[in-house]
C-alpha cells in the first residue's frame, strides 16, 4: 500500500473523529451555558420582580395601609410599571393570575383559551415555583413562575420559545458550519497534498493529542512552508483558536453563575439582618407550616414610648420620623439578635414575640435580656438627644409569657403572620403598668418563675388588671445592680412577704429599710403608705391584697 495511501488510511480517522468529539463536545457544552445564562437572566429578573413586589407590600404594611384596597391598588399598578421595565423584546411578557387562572396583570394583550387556562392552573401551587413550559396564544413559551402570597398571585416572567433559544441555535449552526469546513478542507488537502503531509502531519497529530490529553486549547502548531502544507497547518491552527474561543465562553458563563449564586447568598445575608436564620431556616425548610395557626407557648414583648404625643407636638413631621426611625432601629436590632419576631409598630410602640416560629428553651429570658439591653441603648440614644437640645424618650416594657394563637390571620387580601389571645392582652396591660409604677420593665409571674434563678428581680405588686377576673404578681427586672441596691431589693422582697402575709407592722419596719438604703424609691413609698393604711385599719378577713386597675 502506498504511503499516501496509507497516510490517509491512518490519519484521516483520527483527525475527524477529533474533530467531531472536540466540536460536537463544545457545541453543546456552549449550548448548556447558554441556556443556564438564558434562565439565569429570567431568573434574575423574576428575583428582581418579586422583592420588588415584596418592597412595595412591605412599604404599605409599615405605613399601615395594607389593609386598604386603594393603597393595595396603587401598590399593584406600580408593580405593573416595574415589570414593563423588565421588558427587552417584543416577545416577553409578565403577568399574573389569581387562584381561579384569570389573568389580573399582564404588559400586553394577549388571548388565553380555556384548554390553556387549564394548563396554567395545574401550575397554581405555593410550591410550583422556578422554570415552567407551557402553551400561550397557541405559542410555546418558557420562563419563571413564582408565587407572591400578599396577592394571591402567581407571577410568570416568560419568553417565546424560539427567540429564547435562537441565540443558541444560531451558534450551534455556525459551530456545526465551522466543524464541516474545517472537516471539507482538512480532507481536501489531506487527499491533494499527502505526500507533503508525512512530517508536518505528524506533529499536527501530535499536537492535536497534548490538547486531547491535557485539554490546552491555547496550542498551536508551527507553519513551515508557505505552501499547501503551511494552510493545513494554518488551517488546524484557526479551528484550534475557534474551539478555545467556545472553550473560554463556557468558562464565562460558568463564571456569571457563580456570581449569580454569591448574589442569592448576598441576597439572603441582606434578609437575616431584619429575621433570625433560624426563621429563615424554618420558612424554607417547612414553608407550608406558616399558613397554619397554631397553639404556642410564647414570650411577648410590649414597648412604648410615654407622652410620646407631647413630645411629637414640637416636631416637624419628617424630624419626627427621623428620630423615631433611629430608635426603631436600635431597639429593633436588640430584638432580633435576641431571636425575637417584630410583629407589628403600633405607632411609637413596638410589639415582638419570642418563641415562633422556631422555639427555643431559654425564649422568656431572651426577651427579659432584650428588654433590658433596649433601657441600657435608651440612656446612650437619650445622652445623644440631649446633647443636640432634643428631650429625652422615656420607655416602658411590658413581657408576658403564656399560650397564644400564632399563625396567618386576615382576609385573603391582607394577612399578617401575627399572634393573638388573652397572654397578648396581659403583655400589653403589663406594659402600660410601668408607668404608674415607675420602672422601666414590667414582668407577669410566668416570666418570673423562668427567670428568677438568672436575673435579679423585685416584686412590684399584685394586681388585677382591666378585662381580667384573677389577680397576678407583677415584677421587676435589673441586669446591674450595685451592692447597695441589691441589699435593698431583698429587704423589698422579704417585706412584700410580709405585707401579703397581713405582718403589716413588720413588713413597714423592712420598706422603710429600704427607703434609707435607696432614697426616693416609688416602690418602698407605696408599701409604706399601705402598711400605715392597714395597720390603723386592718383590711376585712379574706383580704388578698390585690390591687385591681380600672384603667390599662
Amino acid at each position: 500500500m502506498k504511503i499516501r495511501a496509507r497516510l490517509i488510511l491512518i490519519v484521516l480517522p483520527l483527525l475527524v473523529a477529533s474533530v467531531l468529539i472536540t466540536g460536537i463536545f463544545a457545541s453543546y457544552s456552549a449550548r448548556s451555558g447558554m441556556t443556564r445564562l438564558a434562565m439565569s437572566s429570567l431568573g434574575f429578573k423574576s428575583e428582581e420582580m418579586e422583592k420588588y413586589m415584596n418592597n412595595q407590600w412591605t412599604l404599605l404594611v409599615d405605613n399601615g395601609f395594607g389593609d386598604k384596597p386603594e393603597y393595595v391598588e396603587v401598590a399593584k399598578s406600580a408593580v405593573l410599571s416595574y415589570a414593563f421595565t423588565l421588558i427587552r423584546s417584543d416577545s416577553e411578557l409578565v403577568f399574573a393570575v389569581d387562584k381561579t387562572g384569570e389573568v389580573v396583570m399582564k404588559t400586553s394583550d394577549f388571548e388565553i383559551s380555556a384548554e390553556e387556562t387549564e394548563a396554567l392552573v395545574e401550575y397554581l401551587s405555593p410550591d410550583e415555583v422556578g422554570w415552567v413550559s407551557f402553551v400561550l396564544s397557541d405559542a410555546d413559551r418558557v420562563g419563571q413562575l413564582f408565587y407572591f402570597p400578599a396577592f394571591e398571585w402567581w407571577v410568570f416572567l416568560t419568553e417565546d420559545s424560539s427567540n429564547f433559544y435562537r441565540e443558541v441555535t444560531e451558534m450551534l449552526n455556525q459551530n456545526y458550519i465551522i466543524l464541516g469546513a474545517s472537516i471539507a478542507v482538512s480532507l481536501i488537502l489531506l487527499l491533494v497534498l499527502a505526500s507533503y503531509v508525512t512530517g508536518p502531519l505528524t506533529r499536527v497529530s501530535s499536537a492535536m493529542q497534548g490538547i486531547i490529553k491535557d485539554n490546552d486549547l491555547s496550542r498551536q502548531v508551527v507553519v513551515e512552508y508557505r505552501d499547501e502544507i503551511g494552510h493545513l497547518a494554518n488551517t488546524f491552527n484557526i479551528m484550534i483558536a475557534e474551539l478555545n474561543r467556545a472553550y473560554l465562553q463556557i468558562k464565562e458563563f460558568a463564571f456569571k453563575a457563580v456570581l449569580a449564586e454569591r448574589s442569592e447568598r448576598k441576597i439572603r445575608s441582606i434578609f437575616q439582618k431584619y429575621v433570625p436564620k433560624d426563621v429563615i431556616d424554618s420558612v424554607f425548610m417547612n414553608p407550608e407550616a406558616m399558613l397554619v395557626g397554631q397553639n404556642r407557648i410564647l414570650s411577648i414583648l410590649f414597648s412604648d414610648i410615654r407622652s410620646f404625643t407631647t413630645i411629637s407636638e414640637g416636631y416637624s413631621p419628617d424630624e419626627l420620623v427621623v428620630d423615631l426611625n433611629k430608635y426603631f432601629e436600635k431597639m429593633v436590632d436588640i430584638i432580633i439578635s435576641r431571636g425575637g419576631v417584630i410583629d407589628k409598630y403600633i405607632g411609637d410602640a413596638i410589639m415582638a414575640f419570642f418563641g415562633a416560629p422556631v422555639k427555643h428553651v431559654d425564649d422568656a429570658y431572651q426577651s427579659v435580656m432584650a428588654a433590658l439591653e433596649m433601657q441600657e441603648t435608651l440612656m446612650v440614644f437619650n445622652a445623644e438627644r440631649v446633647s443636640e437640645g432634643k428631650p429625652e424618650f422615656k420607655t416602658g416594657i411590658g413581657i408576658n409569657y403564656g399560650v397564644v394563637t400564632v399563625g396567618n390571620i386576615g382576609s385573603e387580601k391582607k394577612m399578617d403572620y401575627t399572634i393573638i389571645g388573652d397572654m397578648v392582652n396581659l403583655g400589653s396591660r403589663l406594659e402600660g403598668l410601668t408607668k404608674q409604677y415607675k420602672q422601666g420593665v414590667i414582668i407577669s409571674e410566668s416570666v418570673y418563675r423562668k427567670v428568677r434563678s438568672k436575673v435579679p428581680c423585685r416584686m412590684v405588686d399584685k394586681v388585677q388588671v382591666k378585662g381580667k377576673t384573677q389577680g397576678e404578681s407583677i415584677y421587676t427586672v435589673s441586669m446591674n445592680l450595685s451592692d447597695q441596691d441589691k441589699k435593698g431589693w431583698a429587704y423589698h422582697n422579704a417585706g412584700t412577704k410580709l405585707f401579703y402575709n397581713s405582718e403589716f407592722s413588720k413588713a413597714l419596719e423592712f420598706f422603710k429599710a429600704v427607703r434609707k438604703i435607696i432614697p426616693d424609691d416609688y416602690l418602698s413609698d407605696v408599701f409604706i403608705e399601705r402598711s400605715l393604711r392597714y395597720i390603723e385599719m386592718p383590711p376585712s378577713a379574706g383580704w388578698n391584697g390585690i390591687e385591681v386597675m380600672t384603667s390599662k
